[in-house]
């Protein structure tokens, strides 16, 4: 992708709504009022769109290899499709907040990770940082049928940051941290609402050879009916 094209798509989207589906069962949004899952037990019960090179749990950590030429978008501008890229996933229905605290060794042209919320392959937002222009940057894609592309400067040039997607009725939020606690909204926006939604972290390595990155302090709350 060329990214002094992708830079023009600016839009403002995403809606949701959001229990957790885990195996069999179904957590719904009581279940996890008072004792939300941690980062660990989210990262045992996730499980993969696209496997990626390698992937490695410890603990609350997940390490992650993003293989080469992977990536998600849509037709705009370029006409193609690509979804092979690499998301780490559970079901949640109704309204949520989902977080984690993702860093990369980004290098080579559009390395990115971050959290990714999904209807489906024509329903889908991602956020996190991505790398061009020799830099990182944070950076939103929201898709209806068609993707747009909006970024600015990632909070820090190196080191972690912190990513949270809101889910409202009728919206979805993407937030980003350098501390955890401190949240600064990158984008609000409408996606088709549906009963529930895959949420969890994603990475892909669209032009390089692929690319290592890092997840950990995953953090799921749902809302309480």
């Amino acid at each position: 992708m060329h990214h002094t094209s992708r830079r023009q798509f600016t839009t403002q989207m995403c809606a949701l709504t959001g229990g957790v589906l885990l195996g069999s069962k179904i957590f719904r949004a009581k279940a996890f009022a008072d004792e939300p899952p941690s980062s660990g037990e989210l990262l045992r019960r996730m499980k993969w769109l696209n496997e990626p090179a390698s992937a490695t749990i410890s603990r609350d950590r997940l390490v992650v290899r993003a293989r080469r030429k992977t990536d998600f978008w849509r037709k705009t501008f370029y006409g193609y499709v690509t979804d092979n890229g690499h998301f780490f996933r559970l079901p949640v229905s109704g309204d949520f907040d989902f977080e984690a605290r993702i860093d990369g060794q980004y290098a080579a042209l559009y390395d990115q990770a971050g959290l990714m919320v999904r209807i489906d392959a024509q329903n889908w937002v991602k956020c996190g940082t991505e790398f061009f222009d020799s830099t990182r940057h944070a950076s939103v894609v929201f898709t209806r049928q068609f993707s747009d592309w909006s970024t600015m400067k990632d909070l820090t040039t190196s080191g972690r940051v912190w990513w949270k997607v809101v889910r409202k009725p009728d919206s979805l939020e993407t937030l980003c941290s350098v501390d955890g606690k401190n949240f600064t909204s990158v984008r609000m926006g409408y996606l088709v609402p549906s009963a529930s939604a895959d949420v969890g972290i994603m990475c892909a390595a669209p032009e390089g050879e692929g690319f290592q990155c890092v997840f950990d302090s995953l953090k799921l709350t749902l809302a309480s009916k």
